[in-house]
């Protein structure tokens, strides 16, 4: 499982681990993303909460992971990101996980200051047609507001404008905070730096890998 606030990462070494160690990367943020494009009964509900920076409700988000995971064969193991978020939706991965005869190796948690958090996410620019991402400092793309893979036009989610991003790490310092504890006590929790460039966040998270 990997963990951390918005803009932390995540989704970047969640592919990298993906592509190293050849197993299934489960993103909620997507699967919730995609169901609210495509405007269905659940992605209509996540969008009252994911446009103001709060919390899916844990029924929901529960309902979704079960059903992922029960649905295809993960015998050599997933990555989670971005589940669970709060305490009782650890305790329910910890029975959907044991009903499968399946458990948790480690979860890695990236540590990011908040300034730098606003920063990275509030320049952050994404394609509506395929979902590329782009930062209009770090990561430009070559067109103003074109995408370079598809040429669809590039915009800015409501939940990365400043505001709600510091709405967002609000509710992650209070939410998911107590879930780190979680993973703390039951001796899982490896945290690391997200500060620095892709591939030196990446060697430290393989580094605490067993």
């Amino acid at each position: 499982m990997i963990m951390g606030p918005p803009g932390a990462g995540k989704g970047t070494q969640a592919k990298l681990l993906q592509e190293r160690r050849g197993v299934p990367h489960i993103s909620t943020g997507d699967i919730l993303r995609d169901a609210r494009r495509a405007g269905t009964t659940l992605g209509r509900e996540a969008e009252r909460y994911m446009g103001q920076g709060l919390l899916v409700p844990d029924d929901v988000v529960i309902g979704i992971v079960a059903d992922r995971l029960g649905g295809q064969n993960h015998s050599q193991g997933f990555l989670l990101d971005g589940f669970p978020r709060t305490v009782p939706q650890a305790e329910a991965l910890d029975r959907i996980l044991r009903e499968g005869g399946q458990r948790l190796d480690a979860v890695l948690s990236i540590i990011v200051p908040e300034d730098e958090l606003v920063k990275r996410l509030a320049g952050r620019r994404v394609c509506r047609q395929c979902g590329e991402m782009f930062h209009v400092s770090v990561d430009p793309a070559t067109q103003t507001g074109r995408c370079d893979r598809c040429g669809g036009d590039l915009y800015q989610r409501e939940d990365d404008r400043e505001d709600t991003v510091r709405a967002r790490f609000d509710v992650y310092a209070r939410d998911t905070a107590p879930v780190l504890q979680y993973y703390r006590d039951a001796g899982l929790l490896r945290e690391i730096s997200g500060v620095g460039s892709r591939d030196d966040i990446f060697q430290r998270v393989t580094a605490s890998l067993p």
